[in-house]
């Protein structure tokens, strides 16, 4: 008897700061006890174990669109300021080199150049979510990187290029944050992060798929666009995640107003069964 594979969501995280995971209530302030919980409430709403994730970070910028495809990829500790511990961290997932291999062939089919790296380890936009959501590290991982340029189309139309996958039990994320202005995290970015926050609100949860990327496509003109993203890497893995989307509506199933007390901060999911 045939089985069939479901199809697999596509989820925008917010991935924090630094090795959140890893440090104590007291030394966070209980800043992400909420994502925590959402993240974890995302693993328990699949429809089946992933067979694998591919997983675009923020903090990897190529200048084509590269592909993580070491066996067992080591870990890169891209933050500073953090406890000792912190900085011994292991992830152990195994890599997904085949896998590597089939979406290097995907893209290139349609007319997208992308290479394979043996060598780059798992950064922390990539391990900290991963952490929270897979913490036996027993889900093959598959990182990838941001297109220098960070041109939205060329993100919108990378996502595109990956929707398929999702048939084949690949688990899509863009890791990023939906705040990211480091300069201003604090009670002064309270309002400019929430009218940005309201803006990508309307755009991908109560935008028709056509109209959503058409405002992405124009995001630098939001309200408070350059506040919020005063450099646009960590707003991109949201273009991947919804040109993998395939014509679903978004979804935000985790929003908090006063992330550090102040930060309006989201994720997107989509494949929820709603198709326009």
């Amino acid at each position: 008897m045939s089985t069939t594979t479901p199809r697999m969501p596509v989820h925008f995280l917010s991935h924090g700061g630094g090795p959140w995971p890893w440090m104590a209530e007291d030394e966070t302030g209980g800043a992400y006890a909420q994502l925590r919980v959402a993240l974890k409430a995302l693993v328990a709403e699949l429809p089946a174990s992933p067979r694998a994730v591919l997983l675009v970070t923020a903090h990897w910028e190529a200048v084509d669109f590269t592909l993580s495809s070491a066996t067992a990829p080591g870990m890169i500790y891209d933050y500073g300021g953090f406890p000792p511990h912190t900085y011994q961290i292991q992830y152990p997932a195994p890599g997904a080199p085949d896998l590597a291999e089939q979406v290097q062939v995907l893209l290139r089919a349609g007319g997208v150049q992308a290479r394979l790296d043996a060598t780059r380890g798992y950064d922390h936009g990539t391990f900290v979510v991963m952490a929270e959501m897979f913490p036996n590290a027993d889900v093959p991982l598959l990182q990838v990187s941001l297109k220098s340029g960070l041109d939205p189309a060329a993100h919108l139309e990378f996502g595109r290029l990956l929707a398929p996958l999702r048939e084949q039990g690949v688990l899509i994320i863009g890791s990023g944050l939906s705040y990211h202005n480091l300069r201003l995290f604090n009670a002064r970015a309270a309002e400019p992060s929430r009218a940005f926050d309201d803006w990508l609100q309307e755009t991908v949860v109560r935008s028709s798929p056509a109209e959503r990327e058409k405002r992405l496509l124009a995001w630098a003109q939001a309200p408070s666009a350059r506040v919020a993203h005063p450099r646009e890497e960590h707003l991109l893995p949201l273009m991947v995640a919804v040109g993998a989307a395939d014509g679903e509506l978004g979804q935000c199933p985790y929003h908090e107003a006063d992330f550090f007390g102040a930060i309006s901060v989201s994720n997107f999911s989509f494949g929820t069964g709603a198709v326009e």
